[in-house]
């Protein structure tokens, strides 16, 4: 199952260049990586990024994050992923664009 996470054009930049990184502002502060299943990811950009540009939507393989990824209760009690350690740019499986079309973020087919 893949799972998703929305980084700035800096934050990509930033595991690109280090191979791994503990997360944006929001993950540094809670000590965790937060993640968004397919069906949360559209909802988690319209709350935590509504109108930047420039984001990144980089899918991970869950079941390569072994013990470190847990499944927590969060908005509205669904069940959110969360990865207790550093992200690694060798657990991504790919990174798209998420531009803004007219005041929304487009997800990939498939995520919409």
């Amino acid at each position: 199952m893949l799972i998703y996470k929305i980084f700035r054009a800096p934050e990509w930049a930033a595991l690109q260049k280090a191979g791994e990184t503990r997360g944006a502002p929001v993950d540094l502060a809670d000590d965790y990586v937060h993640f968004s299943t397919a069906e949360q990811a559209a909802e988690t950009a319209a709350k935590h990024f509504a109108g930047e540009d420039g984001l990144m939507l980089l899918a991970v393989e869950a079941d390569r994050l072994g013990d470190a990824l847990k499944w927590e209760p969060s908005r509205g009690g669904a069940l959110f992923p969360h990865l207790y350690r550093a992200l690694r740019l060798e657990d991504v499986a790919w990174a798209r664009p998420l531009p803004l079309v007219a005041g929304a973020h487009r997800f990939p087919k498939g995520l919409e």
